[in-house]
């Protein structure tokens, strides 16, 4: 299967070959016409597409479909005009592979190290409500994303998130010894837990809508009804649970963006701290892999700003970034 990356694609490119559906519905437009909103996805990133053909019915959420269109720039952001599609051919060459994303590691090693990092905590109220709340996770924590288009939207995204907080909490613990390691440790793992009722994904990462639970309540205040819920069914009372549903509640840092109560304890402001730098920093990895060096990205609705590749002291000429001559190349193999 051999076919361009998205994050490759320019204003004016073209494209052809398989991508994953990660949302797609008919809607109407001003005039009256009906079209397919789609975004479709490979391994690098996500495209907003649209076909101007109000007979093609959307194809199923989490399918593979095989397109033909041309990238475009709209309100500042690449968007693809799709001009053929059709489901896979039982003849077609498909990388699965290449179409999903997936975090960097196998989500049953991620889901043992947590494991291992619950088992050698020294409290064992903490290590009672954290087995729980794992236990409450169920099958779901192994595919789940950590949302459905920012940070982490990848197939077990949830984990890769968690964990890269929990490793990151191990490597500052010794930098600050005053910090209960055991609370840190266990803010880091139950913090995002309850996204797995915030929104529905399929088995393929994709997220299609947020549930009842995560538009009326969101994951924060779910996530408190959680650690308490975990607690009672580990016979767990006193003050760890208070500590550990405010480190839930305060993560996300001020009310602007979501939590109630601002962190108001020192394992509870470095959780927020480590949240923020994953997030950010694991969004910014995807902005980079779709910029090309030398070139500012578009604007990052989450950030609110544009970011800059770097050509970090070596001319873009040599960096092997696509040309249009390259793409006339690849055009020609098709």
């Amino acid at each position: 299967m051999l076919q361009p990356t998205l994050a490759s694609m320019q204003r004016d490119h073209k494209f052809e070959g398989f991508l994953l559906v990660r949302t797609a519905e008919q809607r109407t437009s001003s005039n009256g016409g009906k079209y397919l909103d789609m975004t479709l996805c490979d391994t690098s990133g996500d495209i907003n597409c649209k076909m101007w053909d109000g007979t093609v019915p959307p194809p199923r959420q989490g399918s593979i479909v095989k397109v033909r269109g041309t990238v475009q720039e709209y309100n500042g952001r690449l968007q693809m005009r799709i001009e053929r599609l059709r489901n896979p051919a039982p003849e077609d060459d498909i990388d699965v592979s290449a179409l999903m994303p997936c975090a960097p590691e196998k989500p049953e090693d991620m889901l043992s190290e947590i494991n291992r990092t619950i088992d050698r905590m020294k409290a064992p109220q903490l290590r009672g409500i954290m087995k729980e709340m794992i236990k409450m996770c169920g099958d779901k924590l192994m595919y789940y994303p950590a949302a459905q288009r920012l940070h982490h939207a990848e197939r077990s995204g949830l984990l890769h998130h968690t964990i890269s907080v929990l490793r990151a909490a191990e490597k500052l613990l010794p930098l600050y010894p005053f910090l209960n390691g055991d609370l840190l440790r266990a803010g880091a793992i139950a913090h995002d837990l309850s996204k797995t009722a915030e929104f529905l994904s399929d088995e393929a990462g994709n997220v299609s809508d947020y549930s009842a639970e995560g538009q009326l309540l969101g994951h924060l205040v779910h996530g408190v009804a959680q650690v308490k819920e975990a607690a009672r069914r580990a016979n767990v009372t006193g003050e760890y649970v208070l500590l550990l549903s405010h480190m839930v509640i305060s993560h996300h840092g001020e009310a602007d963006h979501g939590s109630p109560r601002p962190p108001m304890f020192p394992e509870a402001e470095m959780l927020h701290m480590l949240d923020d730098m994953d997030a950010k920093m694991n969004e910014m990895e995807g902005v980079m892999r779709r910029t090309p060096a030398g070139a500012f990205s578009e604007k990052i609705w989450s950030l609110d700003r544009r970011l800059y590749h770097p050509c970090y002291g070596t001319p873009t000429a040599d960096r092997g970034e696509k040309t249009e001559n390259n793409q006339d190349a690849y055009l020609g193999l098709l």
